[in-house]
Formats: structure tokens, sequence, C-alpha cells
């Protein structure tokens, strides 16, 4: 099987394929266009993707492309986010004057890189990052990337723990083509629906969505398909199964336009 993220090897999303298909060949690609483009093709048969983090949030370039109906979200996956600050070997803490990372990244430690006067440098992948550090062999250039990231480029560690946040995780989901499916273990589902203009119609979509059972884990409005429109983005736990997805989404609620299930999985956020 062959299984495309975004990045280059040692990255985040490097790791989060690794951890959850072991023996898979992975390919990384240079930007999420051209990843999703790659799981259109069939060039991989599966994607994994970050779509949320702890401290800052969702990734909109992902969560923005799985409305996609022709794929699905079949599984989650949770990577604890510790960036590590990579120099190279004649450099001290001192000598930084410029962090290079995946924007993603800069924006986890944006207190402790202010607090520093560090400039941020965004780059497309915080492996690659790593790789530039190397290349232009200059102390005052630092990259922001996984523990393991610059061993093999001759980088030596000047700080470790760089998160403003402690908990910083990042929730990765993966991609497959096709409509989606639910296992009997399937207990989290993905919903991008939108509700008319007239007072209380979230509310009421949410309430009723309440009513049947389910238990709403996340929600966030992004621009529809037309200025000043919105659609909104639910993901919910519910009983296991078809039957207990059915159990909320069957019939529509009354007053949700537009559904569409993203997908059904089995969730790891509790």
């Amino acid at each position: 099987m062959r299984i495309g993220y975004q990045g280059e090897g040692l990255s985040y999303s490097d790791r989060a394929a690794g951890e959850l298909f072991p023996e898979a060949e992975r390919i990384g690609y240079r930007n999420f266009a051209t990843a999703f483009a790659a799981l259109a093709s069939g060039a991989v048969e599966r994607l994994v993707l970050p779509i949320e983090n702890s401290t800052t949030g969702s990734v909109l370039p992902v969560l923005d492309r799985v409305v996609d109906p022709a794929i699905s979200i079949v599984a989650e996956h949770l990577v604890e986010v510790r960036h590590v600050l990579w120099g190279v070997e004649r450099a001290a803490l001192e000598d930084v004057r410029r962090v290079r990372s995946h924007p993603e990244a800069l924006s986890q430690a944006t207190e402790i890189l202010l607090q520093n006067g560090w400039e941020p440098v965004p780059t497309e992948d915080t492996a690659g990052a790593v790789r530039e550090v190397a290349a232009a062999d200059d102390p005052a250039d630092a990259a922001l990337a996984p523990p393991e990231a610059g061993r093999d480029h001759g980088l030596r560690v000047l700080m470790s723990e760089v998160v403003d946040r402690a908990h910083n995780t990042t929730r990765f989901v993966v991609l497959a083509p096709g409509a989606p499916t639910a296992e009997t273990d399937a207990d989290k589902t993905s919903i991008v629906f939108e509700t008319a203009h007239r007072p209380g119609a979230l509310a009421l979509a949410l309430a009723e969505l309440g009513l049947r059972g389910a238990n709403l884990t996340r929600i966030e409005s992004r621009p529809g398909g037309e200025a000043w429109s919105y659609h909104f983005f639910a993901d919910f736990l519910h009983h296991p199964g078809e039957a207990g997805r059915d159990r909320i989404l069957d019939p529509t609620p009354a007053t949700v336009a537009h559904l569409h299930v993203l997908g059904t999985y089995r969730g790891v956020v509790r």
C-alpha cells in the first residue's frame, strides 16, 4: 500500500503515517494540494494529513478540501508535538536570529519566538526547515522541527519543548477514495452542513442532533460557495456502527440543509 502525506521524511506527518501504516510505502508531497491530487489520481491509496491542532485549531487547507465527495475520512490519529530548536554545531542559543519551520509549527510557538526576538521564517515543512538550516550553515538560523529530524544533518539541539502549550497535540485524519462506510466499531462521524438564514437555525439544528444522541466534540464555520454564505463542520460521537450513525442522521434533521457525511470511523478523542 502507498501512503501519502505532506512534507519530507522525519516530519510529524511522516511520523503519523509510519505509526498508522508501519509496513506501507510512504510518499511525501510538497504541499496539501499535490497530496490531494495524488489521492485523486491513484498515485497513493491513502492520505495521512493534519486537520486540527490543540493549540492553533484547524488546518484550514486540509479542512476546506475534505468536502470533496470523492473521498472520505476513514480514521483519525493523535501525535503529541514537542518541537526542538535545531542549530548548526557551532551555534549557541544567543546566536539565533531566525527560526525556520512550517507555518503551523511556528504558530504553536508564537510566544516563545516573540519572547526571544526570533524572526519566524515559514517553510513548506518542518523536516525541510532542518535541511535548509544545515545547508545554510549559519549560526543565526535555526529550525523548529521534531526531536529526531536534525541528527542526520549534523545539527545540535539548542532548546527542547519549544511549544506555547504543554498539551500541544495534532489530530491527523486518514483519507481514502470513495463514499464513507461505517465499520462495526466506528463511533465518530464528521459532517458538513448548512442551515437556513433565520434566527436560531443553527441552535435548532444542534439541539436536534443532541436529542438524537449526538455527543458533539467540535463545530466550526467556514465560507460557503457564495459570498457571505457559510457551512458548518461538526464532529460527534455516537453508538457504534452504521446503525448508531443513522440514528443521528436519518432522517436528516429538519433544520439542516445540504448535509454531507465526511466519514464515520473509530474516534480516539474523548
